[in-house]
């Protein structure tokens, strides 16, 4: 593009001189945008020769470019002693920002070639958009005019010409007024702040020349150059079809100064419009902007000035501001226009922010009563897809099967090894009717089914903590009445899938649309508690029946014996009783004269579930560690739990291979498929397991549809769609056959669901203000990996009595506490509870910070855990009856958010809290 010469100046050589381009009114749609600049000179130590004579800076995307004309140079040596200031000018093309410096500089002609190369600099030049500010959502934009409006430092008319002088004078308002002392500041040194300037003086004299269009310092004899420009602005933007049209009546620069106690805003109105160079050619304000560097992230002087930038990129506000007289007058005009972004919403054109509240469509009646509508629309929305599921990642350009190798790893030993520790469980509270080997078949079994034909494959099924409680608690309603437990099990199956298809069939997935985000987060965030105490009740047994094993000597083995069924948790593992079937068969082999053989075993069991934990997330964190190549920091992390595992299992079954471990008892079933004879019990027996299946069908459509929303959240970007109905269907079916045969009851399971999408995705870190987010870019959504890990599961049916049984039950307590460690990394519940032990100043810049005042957002962390610690008083009651209607709690959640929490918190701030972003 040719420059354009100014009036008076001389053209010479074919020199390449620009003028700032100034874009005329154009009737087009625009969006406005506010254009935060960065600018930093840096001495260049042997600049280039021709760059005093005559050339430009160029920068795209941190590229620098200096270059001269060389077809010039010899007119230019034999020009006069005329000086030519430079201008800047900013073209905009496409996607990139180009910015242009042009330095046209007359030398004498017997000057040396190393006085000729003396004075280039690099300029860096820096710039991103901002959000126009949400005055109707965050709460941060309504303070910081307050704040200003309570210390007001407003100067009307000003007469300062020079951008230097505006700057001075404002300071010195600050100065004077007493409301703003600060006794501890320099204001010198805060004017030298506002700029970037680079050079040092050299050796040389020369005419020092002030160039006010452009702001730079430019001597002569080139042994001088100083380039004088704002270090940080905020100005208002227009992006149009041509470019960028720059809103120039008005200028925000922001600074952070360390000896400051706290944020200052002072806002001066021009007498007359003032040109200080590119993109500020009829300035009439200026707001300046002054904060401490340790703020909270919504009270940087970036958020402030993005307040008042907000409110001076309307026209029409800004008219208002010319036609005050008086301070009030102005202050006035400042309260309306924040009505009006508030209130009446009439912003600028284009001011929109991009973020609407959608809230979820009331639920009608006739939703209900469309029989199997919901399933249909599954099918038809997943079933064009179906071929994908197998293809995506093997055939194409964008393959993925190492990840995919690595995901099944991680998946096979996540579902086997609960397998393992629940059916352990399963076997000591069912004398063995249930147990290990019936316990991997059904998973393999229905994991294979669900794999094979569910809408959402990347959903896990596994037998759970809460299942294994029924269990219980229907062995000891067979103990009590009498009853063949094979035959009661099958008909509360048989009730519980029954209650599911109706569920599935009258659309009742659509009530998951109640449940908002925070009420999934705090079921999701009791799950991972009861993980934690599962492990911490199985090391505290194995230390009080090993370690303290000497000094209770007999008395304490036959209190053992004789406590063999203890009662359990909601989540309660296997070792409570199997450590007292290991305590007694210790007591066989070695006798008690050796005490301090039990306390070896507990010292090493702690050991191990601790060593399982920190090498499991060690290796997980790993990625983000700058070791390795990314590629093998990759895999690591995604075989973390694999890996841990083995490792500490090698530990304590070879390394340590004298000190006996506990583990789980393998006793092999003569046939794992025989149908139980349901035709065995009474007619009032079978209503009875109606009513016990009634209650487990409400746990299976929670836990089922929560996986399923947890799975499908909008930020792991899955774009095959969902399946909620259908699934819970597949569901049914599968639970049908497993009840028949014997085989334990499976679901969808958390947080093994999350972890299998977080598996099979790409990543991309992000920083915002200083914290580092991750961020899912992609989601390889396929069936081969469940399936390939729950085939895998099956054949590890050859691998039982060993080398599984090699697997100590203190390594699974590992990683019991491994999987609810990184069940928690992204749960805003957990979050909002750990900023209670944050300074102010670390609060990351998220949604809710900025929308919502602080102290309802500790109000509202404070009910969340208040109902969490409601539902972990039923699910972890002594009472086993008491246990089985915790799901109707998580179901009174739902009344909860709708008509008890707006009464405390105002609804519009419970809307933002439980948005995604």
């Amino acid at each position: 593009m040719n420059g354009v010469t100014p009036p008076g100046a001389k053209r010479k050589g074919g020199g390449c001189v620009l003028h700032p381009l100034r874009p005329g009114k154009m009737k087009t749609e625009s969006k406005e945008v506010l254009n935060t600049e960065n600018e930093i000179s840096v001495q260049e130590e042997s600049p280039p020769a021709a760059m005093s004579r005559n050339g430009y800076f160029f920068e795209e995307s941190g590229y620098l470019k200096c270059d001269t004309d060389d077809g010039c140079e010899a007119k230019e040596e034999t020009a006069g002693e005329e000086l030519f200031d430079a201008v800047n000018s900013s073209i905009v093309s496409g996607d990139s920002i180009r910015f242009f410096v042009n330095v046209n500089l007359e030398v004498p002609p017997n000057a040396t070639a190393e006085n000729e190369s003396a004075g280039c600099v690099l300029l860096h030049t820096s710039r991103k958009y901002l959000k126009l500010k949400n005055f109707e959502e965050e709460v941060r934009a309504h303070r910081d005019l307050d704040g200003f409006l309570a210390r007001a430092s407003i100067i009307l008319d000003e007469t300062a010409t020079s951008l230097d002088d505006v700057l001075r004078e404002m300071l010195k308002h600050f100065a004077e007024d007493p409301e703003n002392m600060e006794p501890s500041c320099n204001f010198e040194k805060i004017m030298s702040t506002l700029f970037t300037d680079s050079g040092t003086p050299r050796e040389g004299n020369g005419t020092h020349d002030v160039s006010e269009s452009t702001g730079m310092n430019i001597q002569t004899c080139t042994s001088h150059l100083k380039f004088h420009l704002l270090s940080d602005t905020i100005q208002g933007v227009t992006a149009t079809v041509t470019g960028v049209q720059y809103q120039q009546s008005w200028l925000c620069i922001i600074c952070t100064i360390k000896s400051l106690q706290r944020r200052h805003v002072c806002i001066s109105r021009l007498e007359r419009p003032q040109n200080w160079g590119e993109n500020s050619c009829e300035v009439r304000f200026v707001i300046l902007v002054l904060a401490p560097p340790k703020m909270k992230s919504t009270k940087t002087a970036t958020e402030v000035g993005r307040t008042f930038a907000t409110m001076f990129s309307d026209i029409t506000f800004r008219q208002k501001l010319l036609e005050t007289k008086t301070e009030e007058e102005f202050k006035e005009a400042l309260v309306h226009q924040r009505h009006l972004l508030t209130v009446v919403n009439q912003r600028p054109s284009g001011m929109s922010d991009g973020h609407k509240a959608h809230g979820p469509k009331p639920l009608k009646l006739h939703e209900f009563l469309n029989v199997g509508k919901g399933i249909s629309d599954d099918i038809a929305r997943r079933f064009p897809v179906y071929a994908l599921d197998f293809t995506d990642g093997v055939i194409g350009n964008n393959k993925a099967i190492g990840k995919y190798i690595t995901t099944m790893i991680f998946l096979y030993f996540a579902c086997l090894l609960p397998s393992i520790a629940f059916g352990s469980l399963n076997d000591e509270n069912t004398g063995g009717v249930i147990d290990v080997q019936k316990t991997i078949v059904g998973q393999c079994i229905g994991g294979l089914l669900y794999a094979l034909f569910s809408g959402q494959p990347l959903v896990v099924l596994l037998t759970t903590a809460p299942l294994a409680l029924y269990i219980n608690v229907i062995r000891g309603i067979c103990d009590d009445y009498n009853l063949d437990f094979s035959a009661f099990y099958a008909w509360i199956g048989l009730w519980n899938s029954f209650f599911l298809v109706m569920y599935s069939l009258f659309n009742f997935s659509l009530l998951m649309k109640l449940f908002k985000r925070s009420t999934e987060e705090i079921i999701a965030l009791f799950i991972s508690i009861t993980f934690v105490l599962d492990a911490f009740k199985g090391i505290i047994k194995v230390f009080k029946k090993y370690y303290y094993h000497g000094r209770t000597g007999d008395s304490y083995l036959e209190k053992a014996r004789t406590d063999a069924i203890p009662s359990l948790g909601i989540n309660t593992t296997f070792l409570m009783n199997s450590s007292v079937s290991r305590s007694m068969s210790l007591e066989n082999q070695t006798g008690m004269h050796d005490v301090h053989y039990g306390r070896e075993t507990a010292v090493l069991s702690l050991m191990l579930m601790l060593g399982t934990l920190w090498l499991g997330h060690t290796l997980y964190q790993f990625k983000k560690s700058p070791y390795l190549h990314a590629r093998v920091r990759e895999i690591l992390s995604d075989c973390a739990l694999p890996i841990s595992v083995l490792t500490f299992s090698v530990v304590g079954s070879y390394i340590f291979k004298d000190i006996e471990m506990s583990t789980f008892n393998y006793n092999p079933s003569e046939s794992l498929f025989v149908l139980a004879p349901v035709q065995s019990l009474s007619i009032g027996s079978v209503m009875s397991a109606m009513g016990l299946g009634f209650l487990l069908s409400m746990l299976f459509f929670i836990e089922q549809n929560i996986v399923a929303s947890l799975t499908n959240a909008p930020e792991n970007r899955l774009v095959k769609g969902t399946a909620y109905h259908w699934d819970l269907l597949l569901v049914a079916l599968i639970n049908t056959g497993l009840s028949l045969f014997g085989l334990p009851w499976i679901h969808a399971a958390f947080p093994h669901s999350p972890m299998h999408v977080r598996a099979l995705a790409y990543v991309e870190e992000r920083v915002e203000n200083g914290h580092i987010y991750e961020t899912i870019v992609s989601v390889k959504e396929t069936r081969l990996t469940s399936l390939m890990a729950n085939f895998l599961v099956g054949l590890s049916l050859l691998l039982l009595p060993f080398p599984l049984q090699w697997i100590p039950k203190p390594v699974l307590y590992g990683l019991f506490l491994y999987i609810a460690l990184t069940s928690i990394d992204g749960n805003q519940l957990f979050e909002r509870v750990a900023l209670l032990l944050k300074e102010q100043t670390a609060y990351p810049p998220t949604h809710y910070i900025r929308r919502v005042p602080q102290r309802k957002i500790h109000y509202f962390t404070g009910l969340q855990v208040l109902q969490l610690l409601i539902l972990c008083g039923f699910g972890m009651s002594p009472l086993p009856y008491m246990k089985m209607i915790f799901p109707l709690i998580m179901i009174g959640m739902i009344p909860i958010r709708y008509n008890l929490l707006p009464r405390i918190i105002e609804a519009k701030y419970l809307d933002a809290m439980d948005a995604e972003h």
